[in-house]
């Protein structure tokens, strides 16, 4: 398995919302979140609509 970097302050926030909804750990919180958003990134049509998704989320200006 793969490991990623996450500051502390952010880890601090994921821990608090995991814990609220119900995840057993931090961890199984961010590997729903990455599925979840995969799979509507992948279910989008053309590269068109996925730039689109990722302008809307903020991470393309």
């Amino acid at each position: 398995m793969a490991k990623i970097k996450v500051d502390d302050a952010l880890y601090d926030r994921v821990k608090a919302v995991a814990l609220k909804a119900g995840y057993a750990t931090p961890e199984e919180f961010i590997i729903h979140m990455i599925e979840k958003e995969l799979s509507v990134l992948e279910a989008a049509e053309s590269d068109e609509e996925v730039t689109e998704r990722l302008r809307g989320l903020g991470y393309l200006e």
